[in-house]
Order: C-alpha cells, then sequence, then structure tokens
C-alpha cells in the first residue's frame, strides 16, 4: 500500500512541478536553518565524555582576602599553586591533574626560525583522565611529574609541522633552553569544547602544541597566559620557586577524578580539612567557601553552551513551523485541483483512510524532498561558517543531525499536509461527481 501512495505521489509532483518545486523550497529554507542552529547547540552542548563526565570534577576554593563583589558570589574559577600543592597530596582521586596555559619559544632543529609554541603544563593523569587519543607513544608517567623529567607530548599538527608526520617518539625537542625528549604523538585531536580548560576560551580554540609535566614551572619560570586573579598580598621575592609557594594569586586549574558519590563526599572533607587548617594560619577568611563540580555542571555555570545559541535553536524550530503552516494553503489548493479524481475513486469504493493516506504520503515525500535540499543548505552554511568566523568549533553533519533533519522535514509535511488531506477525504464524493 506504500508502495503504490508512493507512486501515486510522485506522478502527482511530477505533473505540478513548479507548485511541487515551490513547496520544496519552503521546506528546504525552514529545515536548512533550524538543522544549522540545532547543530551548534548540540556541538556545544553534547557530553564531551559520555558516561565519565559525571566522575570528573572542577575544584575551587575562596582564598580572596578582599571585599569585591566579582568573589562575593563564590570561589575564584582557578587555584593558587600553594593551594593546588596543597589539595593534590590527597590520594582519594583515581586520578588528579593541575592544568595551565602558557607560551614558550620552539627551537626546531636544522636551524628553522624559532617560533612561540602554545604550551599546556599537564600532569601524568591529564591523558587518561581526558581521553586524550595517541597517534604514536604515550604520555609520561607519574614519576616524570614529581623530578620533573625532561619530557613532552606533542600534537599531530606539530609534529607534521617538525618531524614531517613521521613517528617522532624519542626524538628532542628544544623548548627555551631546554631539551625535551618526546614520548608521544596526540592524534588529530580537536575537541568542539576544550573541556579540560573550561575557564580560558574553551571554544573556537585548537589544543596546544607542547604538553610538557607541570612542575616546570619552577624551574623555567615559566608564566601563566590563561586568566588570573589575585587573592590577596603578592609580595615580593627574589626567588621565583618562593613567590610561587607563598604568592595568592589563582592561576592553576585542578580536575579530580571520584569515581563515585561516597568518594565525591569523601573529598569534599578534605577540602574542607585543608581550608580550615589554613584558615587558622591566617588564610581562608571564608573558609567555608569552597565547590567541587562534575564537568558538565561546571560547563553550564560557565555558560559554555552561550544563551543566543539555545534562543536560536528554539527560534530555528519556529521558523520550520511557520514555514510549514504557511504551506498548508498550497497543498490544500493542489489537493482539491483533483478533487474530481478524488470522488471518482470515493464512489468507486475508497475509503477516506485510504485518501486521506494517500495525500498525507504525498505531502511527506514532497517535506523528504525539501529535508534533503534543506540538508545540503545546512552543509554549505556550515562550511562557510567553518571558514570565515574564528570563535566556532567546528561544525559538521553527524548522523544524529542527519536523523534530525529527517525528523524536522517529516513533522514539517505532517503540519503542511494533515489538514489539506483531511479536507479532501472529508468533502462527500457526491458533491465532486456533481460538479462534472
Amino acid at each position: 500500500m506504500l508502495g503504490y501512495n508512493l507512486r501515486l505521489a510522485w506522478k502527482s509532483v511530477r505533473r505540478h512541478p513548479v507548485l511541487s518545486t515551490l513547496i520544496v523550497l519552503g521546506i528546504a529554507l525552514g529545515v536548512g536553518v533550524a538543522t544549522t542552529f540545532i547543530t551548534i547547540y548540540h556541538v556545544l552542548a553534547r557530553d564531551p565524555l559520555p558516561g565519565k563526565s559525571d566522575k570528573i570534577h572542577y575544584v575551587r576554593v575562596n582564598n580572596w582576602q578582599g571585599l569585591t563583589p566579582a568573589t562575593e558570589e563564590g570561589p575564584p574559577p582557578k587555584l593558587a599553586y600553594r593551594d593546588m600543592m596543597g589539595l593534590m597530596k590527597s590520594d582519594i582521586p583515581v586520578r588528579q591533574t593541575a592544568t595551565a596555559a602558557a607560551q614558550l619559544v620552539v627551537r626546531p632543529e636544522k636551524g628553522a626560525r624559532p617560533f612561540r609554541g602554545r604550551i599546556r603544563l599537564a600532569m601524568s593523569d591529564f591523558f587518561p583522565m581526558f581521553d586524550v587519543p595517541f597517534l604514536y607513544g604515550s604520555g609520561w608517567d607519574r614519576q616524570a611529574d614529581g623530578k620533573p623529567e625532561a619530557v613532552a607530548v606533542i600534537s599531530a599538527a606539530l609534529n607534521d609541522r617538525l618531524f614531517g608526520g613521521e613517528n617522532s617518539v624519542g626524538r628532542k625537542l628544544r623548548v627555551e633552553d631546554r631539551e625535551f625528549r618526546i614520548l608521544g604523538v596526540i592524534d588529530h585531536w580537536q575537541p568542539p569544547v576544550r573541556y579540560y580548560d573550561i575557564v580560558d576560551n574553551p571554544v573556537g580554540v585548537e589544543v596546544e602544541d607542547i604538553f610538557l609535566p607541570f612542575q616546570w614551572v619552577g624551574p623555567m619560570e615559566i608564566r601563566n597566559t590563561g586568566m588570573q586573579m589575585s587573592g590577596g598580598n603578592e609580595g615580593n621575592f627574589d626567588n621565583f620557586i618562593d613567590g610561587l609557594n607563598a604568592s595568592e594569586r589563582n592561576w592553576v586549574q585542578l580536575w579530580v577524578e571520584l569515581p563515585d558519590e561516597a568518594r565525591r563526599k569523601e573529598y569534599e572533607s578534605v577540602v574542607a580539612a585543608y581550608i580550615s587548617e589554613q584558615h587558622k594560619a591566617g588564610r581562608f577568611p571564608r573558609w567555608q567557601d569552597f565547590l567541587v563540580t562534575s564537568m558538565l555542571a561546571f560547563m553550564e555555570e560557565r555558560e559554555v553552551v552561550p544563551p543566543q545559541a539555545r534562543a536560536l535553536a528554539l527560534i530555528s524550530l519556529l521558523f520550520l513551523t511557520v514555514a510549514a503552516v504557511n504551506l498548508i494553503g498550497l497543498f490544500l489548493g493542489k489537493f482539491l485541483a483533483k478533487a474530481s479524481v478524488v470522488g471518482v475513486r470515493r464512489a468507486l469504493g475508497a475509503s477516506r483512510r485510504a485518501i486521506f493516506l494517500q495525500h498525507l504520503v504525498e505531502a511527506e515525500l514532497v517535506a523528504l524532498i525539501g529535508g534533503v535540499a534543506g540538508l545540503g543548505l545546512a552543509v554549505l552554511t556550515m562550511a562557510l561558517i567553518n571558514r570565515g568566523v574564528e570563535d566556532v568549533p567546528p561544525l559538521h553533519i553527524n548522523g544524529l543531525m542527519v536523523l534530525a533533519a529527517v525528523g524536522l522535514s517529516l513533522a514539517a509535511g505532517a503540519i503542511a499536509g494533515v489538514y489539506p488531506a483531511w479536507r479532501i477525504c472529508a468533502i462527500p464524493p457526491a458533491r465532486h461527481l456533481k460538479n462534472q
């Protein structure tokens, strides 16, 4: 029966090419706009680590000594170095890593011009915690964190640039005045949201070129390039490491992996105990103010998905709905134009249900054609966005978005075709025949 209705629908489409084209264009425009904005929302809002993101938590404490409005609403978004070191003494987390961004001079081999490379300071747990994929080699172990060892992990893009894409594991890389041995090359990894750095430009920024053990921050006197804020008096220190250990400047991000709710509560008790101890020593006037926040909750808090993206997705759905409603008149005129044929079929015994389904299938067929055209329009629009807009993550149509486009086109076809299909089957056959 469906095949028969599809044949009739296709004949009707070919019989009225101009009218059918207008309907297809209307649905294509609506589906294209809706698919584009829903894809943007989906890319930003989807779970970056399905099945794992609820176990990864971001740690904040309020070391602020002043009374500025910016910190009255809660702890600052980063930690001081001294607090990160104190909290990382806990063995409750399955994994934990401090992380910060920097820029250092990279000196390639064979006399190539030096350049400033984007650096990510991290610890060994960073790579398994955030499921970082490797093309060659792997990350370093925990022993390399403490010394620290002169080892590095580089991106596939930097590996292509410096070593022609070959396996560079074991080769040397000179950063500033030190040589680092390459242990791993990260695969072509570009998450839409840099979920390991939700505070500093999480969207539209490429993964860093080089990953180094965090504790090189002291020996190399590395300065953070991300957001930082002072929690109190900085003081003057002749020695860089002494300044790190005494400073109240907040610039370090701390992530911990806690496998269940019981472990999270246990870790919160450890954080509270650390703050209480520091409070007795004269720090942390707001000593009860701390947060251990899951990744998805922190993404929502930081508005990684801008309210505008959600609003545009809803508006695009309304636009598609309005477009479908406006097509009701075209479908109604098209169906009523063959009322006499319908009257003959009804007189020969065709049921209202059969007539209704035939015309609804026709509406859905036209809508699907429009949906395919709209999907192509969405792909073209995203290609233009990827090429011309820097602050938006790479946008691509995946299988889920294809299904969404098909679903939207079918919904638009139903909105536009249900009433005209009901209207044509509701007219008594005698009226059709009488007009002949």
